[in-house]
């Protein structure tokens, strides 16, 4: 990684941002601008649009016209997919300024950044660019004279909100199926991780892609989600980010035009090993990177422990040594391990979580807030014992590096503990029983089931959740269902 290169990109002013509406760059209609403060010192590091209902509008206005007039839909898949890997390949000769400037803005150590943000997307983008002239349509086997074709069609404009953790990963996972299918989008990024995603739909621009086809439009969720959610002219709503707020969105297409609603709203994922796991030492690190790296602030996290008691203790011992190695600081330091908490906001919700379960008398191991002579976000890795299934902590997602340990006997009572919150997203298995595997992958009520490993899997498997973690996929070709149509076509012969 080129280091002089990473503290010019530091070191560089970052100029006010504006809206990407019909092709162009924009203000607020009423002129106002949101401060974004990196978490890396507390200070101010530009500005972004304070977007109105107005600006809403009128990226879905230009969206909606962009789809109409079939300048995206209407192309031929090839044309398409040209735009579309010019695009990933804009994306990875950017790739360095992406992730600095994302880092910058949210916080995550730079080593992950860069895999894990523009990377990562640009490897979405060209997954999905690839697969556009791939998907057929169907003739069915009808006889007796008839014909049955069903034709695959884009559903129109997608409206997409994304949250602030990896918001070019996760945006690409939106951005990727939705554009290749043929469909137009309003992206709404999270208020504090906006600035990337703004930077990739110009890259989107100057690789060709028609004006409309791609807007961006930053402000306060109550605002510019709000008005996403409750227009007439949005065909999909897709969105990753808090239950709450899934809710709303849910309650707005009920009131506008009942428009499908997909959702990915996160988890409280258990990492469950077993005495009989072959390699404890390696089990203890995956795990702390499973729940620590990025401070914890990842979806899939493991944030709920679950250890069989003959090696409770042990194994909790070796998990704490790797996770006093983890270096946690600067994120644009390649050595470090964990960057920034995202925001004053969500580092004081982390301590909160933290001091409640001290209170309740709780071991706790960390906790702190440290290197606060930056200014910065910081959060040392926290892990908490003698956690009670029916604590908060072990309830709720904290979104940030706590790690709630509860013990269990017997391979049914780690299910119990396992599936006992109201959500579903991810989980993980450590055991050298290949039967007993397959058995919890069976009974736990997850979307993905790691096995003897937290965490790496690939776009070629979907990633979606059950119970409140949501529904419909992100990842994989199951993408496309949420953006394509079927269409029968019925011909008497």
């Amino acid at each position: 990684m080129d280091l002089d290169r990473i503290n010019e990109l530091r070191a560089q002013p970052v100029a006010p941002a504006f809206h990407i509406i019909d092709g162009a760059r924009s203000a607020a209609s009423d002129g106002a601008t949101m401060q974004v403060v990196s978490p890396l010192d507390g200070r101010v590091l530009t500005t972004v649009p304070k977007g109105t209902k107005a600006d809403a509008e009128a990226a879905v206005a230009a969206a909606r016209t962009a789809f109409d007039d079939g300048r995206w839909s209407d192309r031929a898949p090839a044309e398409r997919k040209a735009v579309m890997l010019r695009w990933a390949a804009l994306i990875e000769e950017n790739a360095l300024e992406l992730a600095v400037l994302g880092v910058r803005d949210n916080g995550t150590e730079i080593g992950m950044a860069v895999k894990a943000e523009p990377l990562s997307a640009a490897a979405t983008i060209r997954y999905y660019a690839e697969a556009i002239d791939k998907l057929y349509g169907e003739i069915a086997p009808t006889g007796h004279g008839n014909l049955g074709l069903v034709h695959r069609e884009p559903v129109g404009v997608v409206g997409a909100i994304v949250p602030w953790n990896f918001p070019l990963m996760i945006g690409a996972w939106k951005l990727g199926p939705a554009l290749a299918a043929g469909c137009t989008v309003v992206l709404k990024p999270a208020e504090t991780a906006s600035l990337t995603l703004l930077r990739l739909a110009e890259l989107a621009l100057e690789a060709g892609m028609p004006a409309g086809v791609l807007n961006v439009v930053t402000g306060e969720g109550a605002v510019i989600g709000a008005a996403i959610a409750e227009s007439m002219e949005v065909d999909v709503l897709v969105f990753t980010g808090s239950g709450p707020t899934g809710r709303r969105l849910l309650e707005a297409s009920a009131r506008s035009n009942l428009k499908r609603v997909y959702l990915e709203l996160g988890g409280k994922s258990p990492n469950i090993v077993f005495a009989d796991t072959a390699d404890l030492d390696e089990a203890a690190k995956v795990s702390a990177n499973g729940i620590f790296r990025n401070s914890g602030q990842v979806c899939v996290a493991g944030s709920r422990l679950l250890v069989e008691r003959a090696v409770h203790d042990v194994f909790v011992e070796k998990l704490a040594a790797h996770a006093r190695t983890m270096k946690v600081g600067d994120p644009l330091d390649v050595a470090t391990a964990a960057g920034a908490v995202n925001s004053l906001r969500q580092l004081e919700q982390n301590l909160g979580f933290v001091e409640e379960a001290r209170a309740a008398g709780r071991e706790i191991m960390g906790g702190n807030r440290i290197l606060e002579e930056t200014g910065g976000y910081f959060m040392e890795p926290t892990i908490v014992t003698g956690v009670s299934p029916q604590d908060r902590l072990a309830q709720e997602e904290v979104f940030g590096p706590v790690l709630a340990v509860m013990p269990f006997d017997t391979e049914d009572e780690a299910v119990a503990l396992a599936n006992g919150t109201d959500f579903g997203l991810a989980a993980a298995v450590w055991t050298a029983d290949l039967s007993r595997a397959h058995r919890m992958v069976r009974r736990i009520r997850a979307g993905i089931v790691h096995v003897n490993t937290y965490g790496g899997s690939d776009l070629t498997v979907p990633l979606g959740g059950v119970k409140q973690s949501g529904n419909g996929h992100d990842k994989s070709l199951h993408a496309f269902d949420k953006y394509l149509d079927l269409k029968t076509a019925w011909f008497k012969l």
